[in-house]
């Protein structure tokens, strides 16, 4: 019995270790790191505060003063990648015409919400509720939606900024500001306070700066910048 147990484990080891070699390479951030960016991110105001009410009032009053554009806007980019910086990149910029990019960008996207998600629910930071807006004509939506702090999109639309600076860094100021603009069209629609955005860049920036640390990451990365110039998008190397 104890020979079958062991030969049994025998086999399973080095399939667990082939296994957790294969995930570690295809990732970019190590939990350990993604608890030191979590524990360097700011506490958000005190419930209740004068602070934290001045900080939902200034999302009540961007939903109030909402320009038609904006609110589209916002609508549209309630799903977004990397992809939808192409007004500032150009129109070759297409994930079915650039697999390597899409690839890259999909892991580090998904790595960013598992991170967000974490940190929204150590947080549990209740999102803001505008008067007029969907969570207040259907609270049993809204409360199932994820918690605020910190938004996920800022978060996301500032990890894509930062790694496709590593790309174009030509464009990188106009990347930076296209990211700012999702995170606050995020207030615009009602849905993230100022700290919630604010944060969400903090914590995009930190987590991005630990993706570019990372083996896999660097190997990705030229693996991107050779596909891009060979769909003639001619990125220059930073």
């Amino acid at each position: 019995m104890f020979r079958h147990a062991f030969l049994t484990l025998l086999l399973i080891v080095p399939s667990l270790a082939v296994a957790s070699d294969k995930h570690a390479a295809g990732t970019y951030l190590s939990d350990a790191q993604v608890s030191a960016v979590m524990a360097a991110l700011p506490a958000p105001s005190a419930p209740g505060s004068a602070e934290d009410k001045a900080d939902y009032a200034a999302t009540d009053r961007a939903f109030a003063d909402r320009s038609a554009a904006d609110f589209d806007q916002a609508r549209r980019e309630e799903k977004f990648n990397a992809f939808d910086f192409a007004p500032v990149i150009g129109k070759g910029f297409q994930a079915d015409k650039l697999p390597h990019v899409a690839a890259l960008f999909k892991e580090a996207e998904q790595e960013t919400k598992d991170a967000v998600d974490r940190s929204k629910n150590h947080w549990k930071r209740p999102r803001p509720c505008p008067p007029a807006s969907d969570c207040a004509s259907n609270p049993e939506k809204a409360a199932k939606k994820s918690f605020g702090y910190p938004s996920g999109h800022s978060s996301r639309a500032t990890v894509d900024a930062v790694l496709l600076t590593q790309l174009f860094p030509q464009d990188a100021d106009a990347l930076m500001q296209h990211a700012r603009d999702i995170g606050w069209r995020r207030v615009v629609k009602g849905v993230h306070t100022l700290q919630d955005i604010y944060a969400g860049r903090q914590f995009g920036q930190a987590l991005a700066t630990d993706m570019l640390a990372s083996p896999a990451m660097q190997h990705d990365l030229a693996a991107a910048r050779d596909e891009l110039r060979a769909a003639g998008l001619a990125p220059k190397t930073p």
